[in-house]
């Protein structure tokens, strides 16, 4: 199921390049090692009939590029039971979106239903290890306590996966929220044939370990993903200002950007001490996306952006990260 021919997918290699491309969408799709395509935003097509396109609402600052996934060898893709994927034998591409009406209770069983249905996905497919994995719901802080939706969410993913994941089986993720109504929670993942290291951030208390003043479920996630694979990048979970457990600096944004490259900054360290190959800092090899709550502040995170990251590949987003005192989070790959 969802797989290449054995041939193709023994010579297949565990290799991904991500890049910011401004050209068509048809252009892009021409290319036969294409594994998947984003378009964010109003500007990008809202539809494709190649499954290997997937549009994110999120409103983009600017010109926004396509983020492209390129791999070595051709790709296979298709559709089946509402998951649209795709697979060069050794790396998949997946997606799938849940209607979601926009009350607590949604948000936990549209949660439940999208994770049991990618936990059968990989049970029964070729590529069964999830590295990565992306969130995109609505209204993501909104409700009080234990109703707040992400709280919700988390209890519904942990719901629909069916049992506790031990550390060594977090995939890295991101969870953001749409910054105006879209109807769905829509889930996208890179899997491989080979598990890769789940790594956690000194600075940070593991996000599974979260005490109880967080929800009555911790979120399942890893800080990153060291795949197994040396011609991977190192793939870094959504990131924010979260120094131990406590959100910090809730007063300025440039402090809590700041922060937010610290934790960045530790994470590539922890990376290095496993494989030194890893550049010491962002670079031409290295991808980001940053979300940023506040609209009004999108100009002031690019400037910020540009004065300490010159150079790095950036993609800026207006997305609600899942504290609202936290004013932006930054996911990527480095490489």
């Amino acid at each position: 199921m969802h797989a290449l021919n054995d041939t193709t997918a023994h010579s297949a290699t565990a290799a991904l390049r991500v890049e910011f491309r401004h050209e068509p969408l048809h252009a892009l799709l021409a290319d036969p090692r294409l594994l998947a395509v984003f378009g964010f935003g109003d500007a990008a097509p809202a539809t494709h009939d190649d499954p290997r396109y997937l549009h994110v609402a999120l409103p983009a600052h600017g010109d926004a590029p396509f983020e492209c996934w390129r791999v070595e060898g051709e790709v296979a893709h298709g559709r089946e039971r509402g998951i649209a994927w795709s697979t060069n034998g050794a790396l998949q591409f997946g997606a799938l979106e849940i209607a979601d009406a926009g009350s607590s209770a949604d948000i936990e069983t549209a949660a439940a239903e999208a994770y049991a249905r990618l936990h059968d996905w990989l049970a029964q497919g070729d590529h069964p290890h999830p590295l990565r994995i992306w969130n995109y719901l609505d209204a993501i802080t909104a409700g009080e306590g234990d109703d707040e939706r992400y709280r919700r969410f988390c209890v519904g993913r942990a719901r629909g996966i069916g049992r506790a994941l031990g550390p060594a089986e977090l995939p890295a993720a991101t969870a953001i929220g749409h910054p105006r109504p879209s109807g769905k929670l829509q889930v996208y993942w890179l899997a491989a044939k080979t598990p890769g290291t789940p790594l956690e951030n000194p600075r940070q208390v593991q996000a599974w370990r979260y005490p109880r003043q967080y929800g009555p479920q911790a979120p399942g996630f890893a800080r990153a993903m060291l795949p197994a694979s040396i011609a991977m990048p190192l793939l870094v979970s959504g990131t924010a200002a979260v120094v131990g457990h406590a959100s910090q600096h809730g007063d300025s944004l440039q402090a809590q950007f700041e922060e937010v490259l610290a934790n960045l900054g530790s994470l590539v360290e922890r990376a290095r001490a496993l494989r030194p190959g890893v550049p010491d800092r962002p670079g031409n090899g290295t991808r980001l996306k940053i979300y940023v709550r506040d609209a009004d502040a999108l100009p002031t995170v690019d400037a910020l952006l540009r004065q300490r990251l010159p150079g790095v590949p950036a993609l800026l987003l207006h997305g609600h990260v899942c504290r609202r005192e936290l004013a932006v989070e930054i996911d990527g790959v480095h490489a």
